[in-house]
């Protein structure tokens, strides 16, 4: 089983290339954060007709996260259970569902902004309610992982210079230790190979030329649980995606499963 995680930044304007994805990849199950539409703007036609079912959380023109699978969509969550609030609601960061047996929950995390920001104290908030609602899944029998853009690179080795962060979000201890205490559940980072270069970066600035330059980030993660970590085969970045025009600035982490 191919299951893959992937920031499209904009389903709309990815839609082509998606597609193509899709079919040349022969991907089973596909997290999807950043899909920037409606519901009622989703693309389920065209997926349909390459196989796939979608369960959607997504309400308008930021965030909106989907599941996708060609071996079946059960159990589907909508939301992050007791997420907190931003702006006077719930965003649409997260939604989970049961593909071909394996537990997935897709989820984007909020950026946090800068540090003393609302948004960073949001950004915590929101993980630490993560950690709370896979708890139960984490620990379970059954192969259960939560994929996606996490907006935290967990090491230093995870980003590109480590000097180039200092005072920004994204690598501080604060956001990291909320990462470890998700991990704490039962999960393991399962970590995919690079395909090029030394590290598996899997987002890179548009600006200042930085994929060219591999000026890149692993902030889009897979936290497997020990049934879901024994079972992987195989795990890469497929960087190929993040090539030419009309790109998204992050490139799919994929996890062949053998179950």
């Amino acid at each position: 089983m191919r299951i893959a995680t992937w920031n499209v930044n904009s389903i709309t304007a990815r839609l082509p290339r998606l597609l193509a994805w899709l079919e040349s990849s022969g991907t089973d199950a596909l997290c999807v954060q950043e899909t920037k539409c409606a519901e009622s703007a989703f693309p389920y036609e065209p997926l349909r007709e390459l196989g796939y079912e979608a369960a959607v959380h997504a309400t308008g023109r930021w965030n909106g996260v989907a599941v996708l699978s060609r071996v079946g969509l059960d159990e589907i969550t909508i939301g992050l259970p007791g997420g907190p609030e931003y702006d006077g609601g719930q965003e649409p960061r997260a939604i989970a569902a049961t593909c071909g047996g394996v537990r997935l929950w897709s989820v984007y995390v909020p950026n946090g902004r800068e540090i003393g920001h609302p948004h960073y104290d949001y950004k915590l908030g929101w993980l630490e309610a993560l950690r709370t609602a896979v708890a139960e899944d984490a620990a379970g029998a059954r192969p259960f992982a939560v994929l996606g853009d996490f907006n935290v690179a967990p090491t230093d080795e995870d980003v590109w210079d480590r000097a180039a962060f200092d005072g920004l979000t994204h690598v501080t201890d604060r956001e990291r230790d909320a990462l470890a205490a998700l991990r704490d559940t039962g999960l393991s980072d399962v970590v995919p190979r690079p395909l090029k270069y030394d590290r598996p970066f899997t987002y890179w600035d548009y600006r200042e030329l930085g994929f060219p330059k591999n000026r890149g980030m692993r902030i889009d993660l897979v936290y497997g649980n020990q049934p879901f970590a024994k079972a992987v085969g195989d795990a890469y970045v497929d960087r190929e995606e993040r090539k030419g025009k009309g790109a998204s600035d992050h490139a799919p982490v994929v996890v062949d499963l053998e179950v």
